[in-house]
């Protein structure tokens, strides 16, 4: 490609950043920095009933935690109004559009009698060659394109194929309303000649626009940006994805305790491949990215493949970074007994991390595993730990208590040692001695290794939290 490779991610702010909006950025930024090109940010804000300040600034987070930055300002599509109705003007003086008068009455008997002559309900083309002076007075016109009347638009598609539109299904649509206010299906094609756009990557549910635009670009002589349109997420019974499936906003799987880097790399296999490779870092990702590898067929959202993915990323992050987002993310669920128990414990919680992350998949698994390092005596038991508190159980957990209660050095070997001759005394398995010991010390049946835990916790605390549960 010899031109600069400029893509545009370009969402409604109607709500939030959702998930299959996140995968089409994540895509248009991967071209654009496989290629050294840029990717633009524009909103597309012409709605201006269901835009929300809130709903920008959600897409600008969303963006920024995935690691998706973009070139240049954003562009707010409303405040170009005045450019798009200048196009506008310059297709009605190229005779590629023209004035409509239609009230909505004879709209709709327009729609009627397609409908009862067995085609498409549509436009008729009542005003398309008309002489302006028949305008009836007192009407504020709306602005309608000339599209062919004959023959196919085709669309070059580098995920479709070449797409073939009959003009006679694309009627003379609407590019400026009669309050004056250009359409969405003006501004796209504007903004991306405007922007510089190659390259246009989105939802196949643009096909049909697709055919639509290419009409304006014809009609202004400009040339058509090479275009993918991608298959749209579905849930795992094959349905539309909904937010039963996991349509939901970017912010909401940050706050499930899924990692940024974890929904780069499973985002970019919903749609896209590089051979059979699963696991991949972004820097990989970008290194492969191209068009040819996306999908035809519409991928399946997966939630055990997600936490899969997202349990790999855990086990390689630095133990640093994690404990910095267990915070945040404590910090904003308003788990506020966690928030501060991990930030007072900062350096056990550290040092356990290590051991705690090969054992969860999700950020909020982690902190309900490092719970144990600040919980307040009593410790709540959680329904598998309580199995393990047997009668018998508990009398061993007050017999143990005593043999580390006269233990010299509190250090891991010794105390494996303790449990060990404390087993072999007793006639158990040394499992039998530290799962109860376990869910004395956690409250639950997974923890790291157990005298890591007493170490972890102190000698002080573990004999008063093991005298809790004695019998």
């Amino acid at each position: 490609m010899s031109a600069q490779v400029v893509t545009r991610f370009a969402p409604s702010p109607t709500g939030y950043l959702h998930i299959g909006g996140a995968r089409t950025a994540l895509f248009n930024w991967a071209f654009a920095r496989h290629h050294g090109g840029k990717m633009l940010l524009r909103i597309e804000d012409t709605d201006r009933e269901r835009s929300t300040d809130d709903a920008v600034q959600a897409i600008f987070d969303g963006m920024k935690w995935l690691g998706l930055d973009w070139n240049d300002e954003p562009v707010m599509q409303f405040s170009r109004a005045d450019r798009h109705t200048e196009v506008v003007m310059e297709l009605l003086e190229r005779g590629q559009a023209y004035y409509c008068y239609c009230s909505p009455e004879e709209l709709t008997q327009m729609r009627e009698d397609a409908r009862a002559a067995g085609k498409a309900p549509r436009y008729n083309g009542y005003w398309r060659d008309r002489d302006p002076s028949e305008a009836p007075e007192g009407v504020k016109p709306v602005v309608r394109i000339k599209a062919p009347e004959s023959g196919e638009i085709t669309v070059r598609d580098h995920v479709q194929g070449d797409v073939v539109f009959k003009t006679e299904n694309l009627d003379d649509f609407i590019i400026l309303r009669s309050d004056g206010t250009p359409t969405y299906m003006l501004a796209v094609v504007v903004d991306d000649h405007d922007m510089g756009v190659t390259h246009i990557i989105r939802g196949d549910d643009h096909l049909t626009n697709a055919a639509r635009q290419i009409i304006i670009y014809n009609g202004m002589g400009w040339q058509v940006p090479d275009m993918a349109h991608i298959p749209l997420i579905h849930g795992p019974d094959g349905a539309k994805l909904s937010k039963r499936h996991g349509a939901l906003g970017v912010e909401a799987y940050r706050q499930m305790g899924y990692l940024p880097e974890a929904m780069r790399n499973y985002l970019a296999r919903l749609g896209w491949s590089h051979g059979d490779d699963e696991m991949f870092s972004t820097e990989q990702m970008v290194e492969w990215f191209g068009l040819d590898g996306l999908n035809k067929g519409a991928a399946r959202f997966d939630f055990v493949k997600l936490e899969n993915i997202n349990g790999h990323y855990i086990r390689e992050a630095a133990p640093q970074r994690l404990y910095e987002v267990m915070v945040e993310t404590a910090t904003e669920l308003e788990r506020t007994v966690d928030a501060e128990g991990l930030a007072a414990n900062r350096d056990t919680v550290l040092t356990a991390l290590p051991e705690l992350q090969p054992r969860a998949k999700t950020v909020l698994e982690l902190i309900d595993l490092a719970q144990f390092i600040y919980q307040v005596r009593p410790l709540p038991i959680d329904e598998s730990a309580a199995k393990q508190l047997t009668d018998a159980a508990r009398g061993h957990i007050a017999a143990f208590a005593e043999v580390l209660g006269g233990l010299d050095d509190w250090a891991v070997p010794a105390i494996d040692a303790a449990a060990r001759s404390f087993a072999e005394a007793q006639g158990l398995k040394l499992g039998k001695v530290a799962q109860p010991l376990r869910a004395a010390l956690t409250g639950r049946t997974v923890s790291p290794g157990i005298f890591e835990v007493m170490v972890l916790i102190g000698r002080e605390e573990t004999l008063a939290r093991l005298a809790d549960q004695a019998a």
